[in-house]
């Protein structure tokens, strides 16, 4: 009997703290690094966020914060990328 499993797609969110930013993207494994593709909006409070569905995986990940990378400060597992300098890494389930 085959079993047809249909992926499943998790929204997951991704916030940052950046009251005094003019523009946060957010650019990862899971949209090619593409800077264009997810800019984040933000709240009345200075948190930028942004809700993304992503199926089970790893995903590496940065914020560029008017036009400085920054990690995510609410990020606890990083790995090394080829510049030198560590990506988040969000595990979805």
């Amino acid at each position: 009997m085959a079993t047809n499993k249909k992926l499943k797609l998790m929204k997951t969110e991704f916030s940052l703290l950046a009251p005094q930013a003019k523009s946060v993207l957010i650019a990862g494994s899971f949209n090619q690094w593409n800077l264009s593709a997810h800019p984040l909006k933000q709240d009345k409070k200075g948190v930028w966020k942004i809700s993304l569905p992503l199926g089970p995986g790893r995903y590496e990940y940065r914020f560029l914060v008017d036009g400085q990378w920054q990690n995510d400060p609410n990020c606890s597992s990083f790995i090394e990328n080829p510049f030198g300098t560590l990506n988040c890494l969000r595990i979805v389930e």
